[in-house]
């Protein structure tokens, strides 16, 4: 079954006649796309893809062929007149996760003799599995990211700040052939790195503190996200201890993943066991999640939420311990989900790396 018909088999349950979607990265897994401007309307037997005259050349090249693709110059609003006219459009489904309140208002407004329906992660549930020329890019992803580590490791060093290390990290990902970042990198020193999403600053890395590493690039859109931290000099002896407890918890949620497993019991193996070390309390983030053409996506491994995984998911494992005045410890690996276990595609070493 095609990604297409797995969407709309759920058209009757969910009692629509037709989906739009707006999230750009939905948008490339369906058509191709990789522009920055464009919407998709499904219907039960005919599929668009709508973008601007800025798109014209570039969505003739990459929309696949199973969408009629339109061009419009002014109100993009003129298209979805003529298709809901044309179709009999009578219920709607929008994703309800990316488009904003005053957008389904606008809809409403202008076509009233159509319904809007709120539907979530409907094309989200069919992203999680991957095909084979997605792994492929994200296996290259990985690559650049760990060669970068690599490289970083010969760079780094005290008196360097966050903003030159996070500049670097850019800088060769992109030489190594990246097509760009998959997010802002973090870089975090000392009590900063117990900030689990800080952003890069002027602070200069110093002597006897953790430095914590978090990136990832992009290639022909797919995403890698890997973390490592590593000691600058001589760390105390509870920093020495906090990054133990976190590397012996990735290793046995990576130890869990499988096929037919429950995310939220997977985020239990590793939670359950930093609990038993003493810092429950400082895990406060999920263990992982998709990652893909997004950097985050279904399905999310956490306390709450439950998904069983399937072949081919391809998820990040990445418990931390965060101590305030102290630091932090996070190990992330992007991982595929197999039959009997998963394949852990980062290739950087979890040892504690003293620089």
């Amino acid at each position: 079954m095609s990604r297409l018909e797995k969407i709309k088999e759920h058209f009757k349950d969910l009692n629509i006649d037709s989906f739009l979607i707006k999230n750009l990265a939905n948008i490339r897994y369906i058509t191709g796309f990789s522009g920055s401007a464009g919407s998709v309307l499904l219907t039960k037997d005919n599929d668009y893809f709508i973008s601007d005259f800025r798109y014209k050349t570039q969505s003739s090249k990459e929309v696949n062929e199973n969408f009629e693709i339109i061009i419009y110059v002014q109100n993009s609003l003129l298209f979805l007149k003529d298709l809901i006219e044309k179709h009999d459009l009578k219920r709607t489904g929008f994703e309800s996760n990316f488009m904003t309140y005053n957008d389904v208002l606008g809809l409403r407004e202008q076509f009233k003799g159509t319904e809007f329906i709120p539907v979530d992660s409907l094309v989200e549930k069919t992203v999680m599995v991957k095909n084979e020329k997605e792994i492929a890019d994200t296996r290259k992803a990985v690559d650049i990211t760990d060669r970068t580590f690599t490289e970083l490791l010969k760079f780094i060093k005290p008196g360097l700040t966050e903003r030159e290390v996070s500049a670097q990290i850019s800088y060769l990902q992109k030489m190594f052939g990246a097509d760009g970042d998959s997010f802002d990198a973090i870089v975090a020193s000392g009590e900063r790195s117990a900030f689990p999403h800080a952003r890069p600053t002027d602070k200069k890395i110093s002597n006897g503190e953790l430095l914590t590493l978090d990136f990832g690039c992009t290639v022909d859109g797919m995403k890698s996200d890997m973390t490592r931290t590593l000691a600058i000099g001589d760390i105390s002896e509870e920093c020495m201890n906090i990054y133990s407890i976190v590397k012996e918890a990735q290793l046995k949620a990576l130890g869990s993943v499988k096929a037919g497993m429950n995310t939220k019991v997977i985020d239990a193996v590793a939670r359950d066991y930093i609990k038993e070390n003493g810092y429950g309390d400082n895990f406060g983030h999920g263990l992982g999640h998709g990652v893909g053409y997004d950097i985050h996506e279904k399905p999310a491994l956490n306390e709450r939420t439950e998904y069983i995984l399937e072949v081919n998911n391809i998820i990040t494992i990445e418990p931390g311990i965060y101590v305030e005045g102290v630091g932090g410890v996070r190990i992330e690996d992007d991982v595929i989900v197999t039959k009997e276990g998963c394949e852990i595609l980062n290739r950087s070493s979890k040892e504690l790396i003293t620089l």
